[in-house]
């Protein structure tokens, strides 16, 4: 068993990032200080009366403005002075003090989020809009696996990254997509593909938060919702498909889901994804995309599969490997060796002993996910249970109230294992152990 603290003990420091645990604070970390030079458009000079039509057309209140000086030839370089003096006002104005900030992160930070090269979003030359809604979304600056992909990703080559969970790979993958999009195409962009239904809603919702202030319509679709309703609202413009592999192929086949503008695929947690469970349909969908299509692929753990299907599918691809150690910094370990019939005694134990904020519990079973909720409740503690038997409406249900907390503890199979970041968990317990390693990296991230 092993618990997981995200909040910082009593005097220690606040932060922002996930991944956190029950540690010293980190005083090693320094960062780089910047001094960023804010860029500005240049207008190229208006050489002839041909092009005086041109901007006459695209720029009428400058025409206006022209019409008032003595003389043609004499007014040009006036006017492109005029301009340039308005766009040096205009980008020199300080639009984040305008922006809908929200609450400080008060969790400690760990080397996994801090340990950067010192870049800002601005260095990327994002739009603004995009960045707007990154900094409403919380993000001060980015995290190292952001710091290495989104700049890779926004040239258009295909990426292998791997980092720990927890340190904001959804950002890294999020932003460059967003950012290559073209509003104006009404048509999908981009294909986000996930393992679960939970982590399809919270990576939309990430896209929806970072995207905001930019015209772009996100769709989630996943298997276990109406595909009646999927199919109507992909007869509206989606410039951004997240989703399950095997929904999105089923409305590719259909002819409903039309891929070829589609220049940019994003495979999240690649070493599920690539599972016998998913694979086959991953292979199928790849042949709706247009032959210059770009992939990204992020994931904590890469077996052989995921090596094997770079080899066939990517070109050139970029290699991140931030995997130092396998969890992450901050995380406390423990484990108590008890026989079967001791275990909810001690999961008892536990919740007297601890200071737990939410808790998530995993079984190896759907059968003992009920058992164990029912025990839990039995015991007088708040207690949700999910696995994947369930109504896809009560799952979600679920999912949404206990991350708005409503309740403490969530039991769950290791359906809950894949990218789920839920702010207040501070404790995770392995009720029964994990079959593999690359298991237990995930419930413990």
């Amino acid at each position: 068993m092993y618990s997981r603290a995200r909040h910082p003990p009593p005097g220690m420091g606040g932060g922002g990032g996930r991944g956190v645990g029950v540690m010293q604070p980190n005083s090693g970390t320094n960062f780089q200080p910047r001094n960023p030079t804010q860029q500005y458009v240049q207008r190229s000079s208006v050489p002839n009366n041909q092009n005086h039509q041109t901007f006459q057309n695209s720029q009428p209140q400058q025409w206006l403005r022209r019409d008032q000086l003595p003389a043609v030839d004499s007014s040009v370089d006036e006017v492109e002075k005029t301009v340039q003096s308005e766009a040096v006002d205009l980008g020199s104005q300080d639009w984040k003090a305008h922006l809908k900030m929200p609450p400080s992160d008060s969790r400690f930070k760990t080397e996994d989020v801090t340990a950067t090269k010192g870049n800002e979003f601005e260095d990327y030359f994002l739009k603004r809009e995009l960045l707007m809604g990154i900094y409403e979304k919380g993000f001060e600056r980015p995290s190292p696996i952001q710091e290495e992909s989104i700049p890779i990703a926004l040239t258009g080559s295909d990426i292998l990254a791997r980092a720990k969970n927890g340190t904001g790979k959804t950002a890294a993958f999020c932003i460059p997509a967003l950012e290559k999009i073209d509003q104006d195409n009404n048509a999908i962009q981009a294909v986000i593909l996930v393992p679960t239904r939970e982590l399809a809603l919270q990576t939309s919702q990430v896209c929806k938060e970072l995207g905001k202030h930019l015209e772009i319509q996100v769709m989630v679709t996943t298997g276990g919702t109406s595909l009646k309703d999927d199919i109507m609202r992909l007869y509206q413009p989606v410039h951004l498909l997240v989703g399950t592999p095997g929904r999105i192929l089923d409305l590719a086949k259909r002819g409903i889901c039309i891929l070829r503008d589609c220049s940019i695929l994003v495979m999240d947690e690649a070493d599920k994804l690539l599972s016998p469970e998913f694979q086959p349909s991953i292979e199928q969908l790849i042949r709706f995309l247009p032959t210059n299509r770009q992939i990204l692929m992020f994931s904590a753990t890469f077996p052989v599969t995921v090596k094997d299907f770079k080899d066939r599918y990517l070109r050139k691809p970029y290699i991140i490997n931030l995997m130092d150690e396998l969890t992450l910094k901050g995380i406390t370990q423990y484990y108590a060796f008890v026989e079967e019939r001791q275990k909810v005694h001690c999961l008892n134990t536990l919740f007297s002993k601890l200071q737990i904020n939410q808790s998530i519990i995993f079984c190896n079973s759907v059968n003992r996910v009920e058992l164990l909720a029912k025990k839990i409740t039995e015991l007088g503690y708040s207690c949700f249970y999910i696995h994947a038997k369930m109504l896809q409406d009560h799952r979600n249900r679920v999912f949404h109230d206990f991350r708005n907390g409503a309740c403490r503890n969530l039991v769950c199979t290791d359906l809950f294992t894949r990218g789920i970041d839920i702010q207040a968990v501070n404790v995770v317990i392995n009720f029964d152990f994990p079959k593999n390693s690359e298991t237990y990296l995930h419930r413990v991230s």
